[in-house]
């Protein structure tokens, strides 16, 4: 319920922001996870890499093209961790810098902070009222990311991106806190000059 409420929230401030903006994306993507290391075969603890991400983002750019914009990624598929399905979701909220090139290309630089939640999926329900058959590790994130715009056609665009992510802690559950998602979105521009 906590979690509706917030999106809500933040899903209004979007939109309030978007009516003094010059311009605001959406955007879907596919991608993958990539982190350095192996797996230790003494503790059977392995690198979070791997796998298909799909994401889905948004920003709001104002004059001066700076601007605010979030972005989520979770794994498609649940992976396997101990033999144990797990699934990542990682979130952000970010300052956005847009230049622009030219007409049809551009660049989206971002950074800011977030989270990232990593569901390990149980046999069995927990709780006494209701019937939750995953445990959470939450851990606070820092991440950097870039991506090239080109617009295909009217406001459609493709964004090849990369983004960087410090998970603090992410050790616990895995052998690096240092993540790099690498793939591409689709998007469509609101309002600009495309």
């Amino acid at each position: 319920m906590k979690k509706t409420a917030l999106l809500a929230v933040l899903l209004g401030l979007f939109c309030a922001n978007l009516a003094y903006a010059q311009q605001g994306d959406v955007m879907f993507g596919v991608g993958t996870l990539m982190s350095s290391g192996s797996c230790n075969p003494f503790t059977g603890v392995c690198p979070e890499k791997g796998g298909a991400y799909t994401a889905i983002s948004g920003d709001v750019i104002f004059h001066g093209r700076f601007g605010i914009g979030f972005d989520t990624a979770w794994r498609a598929s649940q992976g396997l961790y101990f033999s144990q399905p797990f699934r990542p979701i990682l979130t952000d909220f970010n300052g956005v810098y847009q230049p622009n090139f030219s007409k049809k290309l551009g660049a989206d630089l971002m950074g800011g902070i977030g989270w990232q939640s990593t569901r390990f999926y149980l046999p069995y329900c927990t709780g006494y009222y209701t019937c939750n058959n995953f445990v959470s590790s939450h851990h606070f994130l820092i991440d950097l990311g870039a991506g090239i715009r080109y617009y295909v056609w009217k406001g459609f665009f493709l964004r090849p991106e990369v983004h960087y992510y410090y998970v603090l802690n992410n050790s616990n559950d895995f052998t690096s806190d240092n993540l790099f998602r690498v793939g591409a979105s689709i998007g469509y521009t609101i309002g600009g000059n495309h």
